[in-house]
């Protein structure tokens, strides 16, 4: 289905009448979560159909490119509004441009139970990172709906807009955007406030989807592991502990530009050396201590870039991230210390300049109980562990309870053309996702 296909579906169900989530009074009434006895199943085979039809929407010789706001965007959300019908779930399209779904439940006075994930994807990415979660949410509530079992909460599907952008979509749900940010130019060559009228939202009614703390039950999002733990390990399930919170620096090195030939080593004030030894202090830093944190240098540039002239600025960047704030602020003042410590040996100077600032975000006990009972009752292997990438689900958790759910993705790969998760994985991700509705709706 091309744009024009689902803007003509957009419209028609942005008309259908939605449901005011602040019409619901009472929050989730927790207690302890309850094994299921007898744990249900997805249909295994049914999800795996759609992912392998899914694959072929913004196929190129690189890799998916289903980038948001450009064509293949547009096609699949299409595809997944139509899985959304398919499941009888009455359907709406926010003001932000994300898709929901609902299934009602027995209790109008609770909250909605929330799942779902996103359907772009990075340029040259795969075909897991976003529509397992996505599609999985939907087999859940097709599933509960075909066995005519009802929740106490209402349970809602959400598809996010642009979420390898940024979580707008979330972000947009929480509030946490600006005019100024609306205005953004996202990858697709569009803004932010321009792509959300394209995928049949309205920019100018932003207010009315935005959620405040007690309007959702909880969050649970499904998603492949971004790393190889799980396959290592041989586990089926990650019962995801939080999402790290990370720190971006752009650290400028200033030094002297001189002749390559003709200075003397020992009167040089290379900033590409002083870059050099900042890079490998941050790694032995990192390494050092015991913990989870990682770093990255990522990026690196050098003026004046040549090859006979020593270099006069380097401009580098530093990934930081953990799930524990006091070690991110703590390894801050270590690399700042580090800086000076270089900076005075080799007759350089440095400037640290933050670039972004997110602060972890800890999965509720609660939910993750509710998953962690739902892998042991279907018997499959877990193990609880951070996300190291961000994802919705960390700006849900500032306004709900959240948890997540990793399967494992082979060798560890993700935003990739060689991203796989295998079948059965994706199954039992989608089974543990349904159990843990059930036992966060009896909690």
């Amino acid at each position: 289905m091309r744009r024009r296909s689902f803007v003509e579906h957009a419209a028609a169900i942005a008309a259908l009448p939605l449901v005011d989530p602040t019409g619901f009074q009472n929050a989730m009434r927790w207690a302890s979560p309850r094994s299921p006895v007898d744990p249900l199943h997805v249909n295994g085979d049914r999800l795996n159909g759609w992912l392998a039809a899914f694959n072929q929407i913004g196929r190129t010789a690189g890799g998916i490119n289903r980038v948001a706001y450009t064509a293949a965007d547009f096609e699949g959300r299409a595809f997944t509004l139509d899985l959304l019908r398919q499941a009888g779930l009455p359907t709406r399209l926010d003001a932000a441009g994300n898709m929901w779904a609902r299934l009602d439940g027995t209790d109008a006075s609770r909250t909605p139970i929330v799942i779902g994930s996103h359907v772009d994807s990075v340029t040259d990415g795969g075909n897991y990172d976003g529509p397992l979660g996505s599609f999985a949410a939907i087999e859940v509530a097709r599933t509960l709906r075909e066995r005519g079992m009802r929740l106490r909460h209402p349970l809602d599907v959400v598809v996010w807009q642009n979420e390898e952008g940024g979580t707008i979509g979330s972000k947009l749900v929480i509030g946490a955007l600006t005019d100024a940010d609306l205005d953004r130019v996202a990858r697709s060559g569009k803004t932010i406030r321009e792509g959300i009228g394209l995928v049949g939202g309205d920019a100018a009614k932003l207010a009315s989807v935005v959620q405040r703390r007690g309007d959702i039950a909880c969050y649970i999002e499904l998603h492949i592991e971004q790393g190889g733990l799980l396959e290592k390990a041989g586990k089926q399930i990650g019962v995801v502990q939080g999402i790290v919170g990370l720190r971006w620096f752009e650290i400028t090195i200033t030094g002297f530009a001189n002749h390559a030939g003709a200075t003397p080593m020992d009167q040089r004030q290379d900033a590409m050396l002083a870059a050099a030894k900042f890079t490998v202090a941050v790694h032995d830093a990192i390494r050092s201590e015991a913990g989870r944190q990682v770093a990255t240098v990522g990026r690196l540039t050098a003026s004046p870039n040549t090859t006979n002239v020593i270099a006069a600025q380097v401009m580098l960047t530093v990934d930081l991230r953990d799930l524990d704030q006091a070690k991110i602020e703590h390894f801050t003042q270590v690399f700042e210390r580090l800086a000076r410590t270089i900076g005075e040996a080799t007759n350089t100077t440095f400037q640290f300049k933050r670039l972004v600032d997110s602060e972890p975000a800890l999965a509720d006990s609660r939910v993750l109980d509710c998953i962690q009972s739902s892998a042991n009752a279907l018997g499959l292997l877990s193990q609880r562990m951070p996300s190291g990438a961000g994802h919705d689900a960390q700006e849900i958790a500032r306004i709900a309870p959240m948890g997540m759910i990793f399967v494992p993705s082979v060798g560890g790969i993700s935003h990739s053309p060689k991203e796989f998760t295998r079948p059965a994985d994706c199954a039992n991700g989608a089974d543990v996702l349904l159990n843990a509705v059930i036992a966060a709706d009896q909690a």
